[in-house]
């Protein structure tokens, strides 16, 4: 088949759409990306054979983005680009990324009627709660999450299929919408086996911290991710363990928030900020580490969601410590490699992390167990296998 796939971002990276475009180039469909530019000198690419094309985009449309479902703008102006999209590249069946472009697809596909799958990559709806901007004004009174919720809703009947990333997920959309289970299909975060099979390390990334023992925490840094939790252990924890490094390897708009607390509670010391570093540098911060960290504040996304870290954390045979967000925490005691603190709760946290310093078995039992994990089950060659079958049936 011809896939047209949209995402409402530049690309690259996105390392969910290029899984998913490489694996089904894979079988023989011929995947071409929608996406954005916001560089005039750029243009259509090919990437690992997919078709990249890009369409112009601006400031101003990016912050209507945000208003795609308070007023119309945005969809019809992304619903012209699609349109040509396509027509041009005659596709015959749609892959949306997300649901913010997911209206200006759907207006498009009125008189094609071409098979839609929507992609939900989160729980958009619920993460929008959470947003700075939109707990002040203008930003609360102009965009509604009930809003948002209500067309994902929409969107979802709408949808030939839908993928979601966990079991959880799964639930929480049947329960919600009523659709039919069969409608709906698991293809969740994972990493590809030459992640941890191809891997080249860094040695001055690794000598750094062979002598101290690193919590380490990967990706995205927002304070609904919990690092102020793990931040605040460390007051405890240094007096226990004097070698003890918490190294945070991402960034984001609130790492100032970060970087105060640890001036506050003098741990200048005992945190690097590595700010965000090429995934190819990851593996050398992950053997590097002695206990990889997802400490999530529980919220509706995140009880239905797990992140891609954990599945490379565990692909190394390192023990995670993460926090009770349900998606997380069944996983973990599911695979029984690792352990789990209750969220914001800095006690348990520096506990939880006193028990696996105290006993190096139960590190490399948790760890083995994870990777074994990883390699017999969770590695994207294993779990992309639906998305394929999705496509296969598509094509019937």
């Amino acid at each position: 088949m011809r896939i047209g796939m949209i995402l409402d971002k530049t690309f690259p990276p996105d390392p969910r759409v290029e899984n998913e475009a490489i694996s089904l180039i894979n079988k023989g469909h011929e995947v071409f990306l929608f996406c954005l530019k916001y560089n005039k000198n750029e243009g259509d690419v090919l990437i690992n054979r997919i078709q990249v094309k890009r369409y112009q985009s601006n400031k101003l449309e990016y912050k209507l983005s945000a208003l795609a479902y308070t007023f119309p703008f945005y969809t019809f102006i992304m619903a012209n680009k699609i349109s040509r999209f396509l027509k041009k590249n005659n596709i015959e069946a749609i892959h949306i990324h997300d649901m913010r472009i997911a209206g200006a697809v759907f207006k498009t596909n009125k008189s094609l009627k071409l098979p839609v799958v929507l992609d939900l990559h989160d729980n958009m709806p619920e993460i929008m709660k959470l947003y700075n901007h939109l707990q002040k004004f203008p930003g609360k009174q102009l965009i509604s999450p009930k809003k948002w919720k209500q067309k994902e809703e929409e969107f979802i009947h709408k949808a030939t299929n839908i993928i979601t990333v966990s079991q959880e997920f799964i639930e929480e959309v049947v329960g919600r919408t009523k659709i039919d289970r069969d409608k709906i299909v698991l293809v969740p975060n994972t990493v590809h086996q030459s992640f941890y099979k191809e891997a080249v390390f860094d040695k001055l990334i690794v000598d750094a911290y062979k002598n101290d023992f690193v919590i380490l925490y990967l990706g995205d840094t927002g304070l609904r991710r919990g690092l102020q939790t793990a931040i605040e252990s460390l007051v405890i924890l240094k007096e226990k363990i004097p070698n003890v490094k918490l190294v945070i390897v991402g960034i984001s708009s609130t790492d100032a928030v970060l970087k105060q607390q640890v001036v506050d509670l003098k741990l200048e010391n005992q945190v690097d900020f590595k700010g965000w570093q090429e995934v190819s540098l990851f593996p050398s911060y992950i053997v590097s580490s002695s206990v990889c960290i997802s400490p999530l504040h529980r919220n509706i996304q995140h009880d239905v969601a797990y992140a891609n870290k954990l599945f490379q954390y565990m692909s190394f045979g390192k023990p995670v410590l993460v926090s009770d967000a349900i998606a997380q925490k069944n996983l973990i005691e599911k695979t029984n490699s690792g352990l789990v603190h209750l969220e914001k709760n800095a006690q348990d946290f520096s506990d939880k992390v006193m028990q696996l310093y105290a006993d190096n078995d139960l590190r490399e039992r948790l760890g083995s167990n994870g990777k074994q994990f990883v390699e017999e089950e969770f590695c994207w060659e294993k779990t992309s296998e639906k998305l394929i079958a999705l496509y296969e049936n598509l094509s019937k």
